[in-house]
């Protein structure tokens, strides 16, 4: 996936009144919370908000058909996607784009794509149908529960987890690129280190899923022997020559053996 700002709203569990005081040999035991139920809320709506407060649909109304991350970063993505996926799986991909970063030698069953501009995802080969929806406004997904292997990203992570397979995966992928904008503020004010914790705590946020993983593949700071001298510029004023990766993984319930 490319880089996003995280996750913007999740719904909280509705919660039951609060039960007579008893005495504590008298207490039923709290039921455990269902899978798939938000535990809790991430962030607050300060951490939520955004420079541009346009709808989403209005920023993505015209096409940007550009790769937003490097050579790198996309072969170190297709890499991970080529180890964690299967042929034959149906797979969900949240917030995709014109281009597909999918392992092109493997069969999938079905892609399905999401995005926010329609003549994007019209020109993805990958996809066998897309829809374009704002999920910063409505989070249910029109998709059968149960139905997907694997979903590469989502700001809705409750109904990720309804939408995938018991044993099924989501990937997150990022790097620090941004519609700097758009991004929440809870992404655009943070650390390398924040934004992996922040889609982190949205996996550990909903009941069901196991604990996350995270890769890191950061530039190397020699740049080896092929180095250009450009490289060695931007790394005098500390800037990074390349693209850093990072993504949190998660299954549903389980992961398979």
């Amino acid at each position: 996936m490319l880089c996003a700002p995280a996750p913007q709203t999740l719904r909280p569990r509705r919660l039951a009144p609060a039960p007579p005081r008893c005495s504590t040999s008298d207490a039923a035991p709290s039921p455990a919370p269902s899978s798939g139920s938000v535990r809790r809320l991430v962030l607050q709506p300060e951490g939520r908000a955004k420079l541009d407060p346009r709808p989403d649909r209005e920023f993505y109304a015209f096409p940007r058909l550009v790769t937003h991350v490097d050579d790198g970063f996309i072969a170190t993505l297709t890499g991970l996607y080529r180890d964690r996926l299967r042929a034959g799986w149906d797979v969900l991909d949240l917030m995709s784009s014109w281009v597909s970063h999918l392992p092109p030698e493997v069969e999938f069953r079905r892609v399905v794509g999401h995005g926010l501009n329609a003549q994007e995802l019209a020109r993805n080969p990958r996809l066998d149908y897309f829809f374009v929806k704002d999920l910063n406004r409505e989070q249910q997904l029109e998709l059968d529960s149960e139905s997907f292997d694997a979903v590469l990203f989502d700001q809705v992570f409750a109904e990720i987890f309804r939408v995938l397979k018991p044993g099924g995966v989501c990937i997150v992928s990022f790097s620090n690129r941004m519609f700097y904008e758009k991004a929440i503020g809870a992404w655009r004010e943070g650390t390398a280190y924040s934004r992996v914790q922040l889609v982190t705590q949205y996996f550990q946020s909903v009941e069901g899923f196991t604990q996350p993983e995270v890769i890191r593949k950061l530039p190397s700071p020699g740049g080896g022997s092929s180095a250009s001298p450009m490289d060695a510029v931007m790394r005098l004023f500390g800037m990074a020559s390349s693209d850093p990766f990072y993504a949190v993984i998660a299954y549903r319930n389980f992961k398979p053996m």
